[in-house]
């Protein structure tokens, strides 16, 4: 039987041989990307490879990730690379099509070849992992493209065991909610601009600020009528009642002329028609 350890004792092996080439991780600042990058900097102990951890930053990354990412990078001790996007320069991303993420994905990873070429550096790699494989995700399509590795789904691991060992290790980063880019709380079709990512990341931020933990601001638009539907994890349901008034107030205050509750609670891929 396979256990976590030896997963990730193979796992160590082959990100070595990648670290000692060259290797960039395309950091999110989520766990699996912080997993990957720790992985890697732990298989070669002399820490004498070369590798990097590469962020982009656009309006489509919250704040709070871009800090997660700098402490995190800062606690592995490893060198740490913001980058700004050119997604918005993309008119297949601002469609906000069936392929925005495909579209999101190729600007990483261009991004991150020319990063790499310019430092003599091998391999790229991103934190794709095993309990992916059944989920619709355009931009992994993006890296096989562009030949971008993804160890982790590669040898097995899955979400529960990533988290697993990151609370092992005593990071804190390994309860932290999944948080995909704001772009994907737009409903598909509604295109994509900063304002509107702007009024998600404020709202969502109001919603942590009182407590909640797992839920998503899903940004509805019907002609010139804009309006918020909330998803919320059961178990938080009742907290969003108590602060009902100031936030259906503050949403208001931006322009959306309802705000619902969704009673089928929190879901991933809860923006697709």
């Amino acid at each position: 039987m396979t256990t976590t350890k030896s997963k990730f004792d193979v796992l160590k092996s082959d990100l070595s041989s990648y670290v000692q080439n060259g290797l960039i991780v395309a950091f999110s600042g989520g766990i699996d990307s912080a997993f990957l990058l720790w992985a890697a900097h732990e298989a070669v102990p002399e820490h004498d490879g070369n590798l990097l951890a590469l962020t982009t930053v656009s309006p489509s990354v919250p704040r709070k990730d871009i800090v997660d990412a700098q402490t995190f990078a800062r606690k592995v001790g490893v060198e740490h690379l913001l980058v700004n996007s050119d997604e918005f320069e993309k008119e297949g991303y601002l469609q906000n099509a069936g392929l925005r993420c495909y579209h999101c994905k190729s600007s990483l990873f261009d991004i991150a070849r020319k990063t790499a070429e310019s430092r003599g550096i091998k391999h790229i790699a991103y934190g794709y992992n095993a309990s992916d494989f059944g989920d619709v995700r355009p931009g992994h399509q993006a890296a096989i493209e562009n030949n971008i590795l993804y160890p982790l789904a590669t040898n097995g691991f899955t979400k529960d065991e990533i988290r697993g060992m990151l609370e092992e290790q005593g990071f804190q980063l390994s309860d932290k909610p999944a948080s995909p880019c704001l772009s994907s709380r737009l409903m598909t079709g509604v295109r994509v601009s900063p304002d509107k990512l702007q009024d998600i990341e404020s709202l969502e931020t109001m919603l942590r600020n009182r407590g909640l933990r797992v839920f998503r601001v899903r940004f509805h638009q019907e002609d010139d009528i804009k309006f918020l539907r909330l998803e919320i994890d059961p178990a938080e349901m009742e907290k969003i009642l108590e602060i009902r008034d100031d936030f259906v107030r503050e949403a208001k205050s931006r322009g959306f002329r309802w705000v619902t509750l969704d009673l089928d609670g929190y879901k991933t891929g809860g923006a697709v028609k």
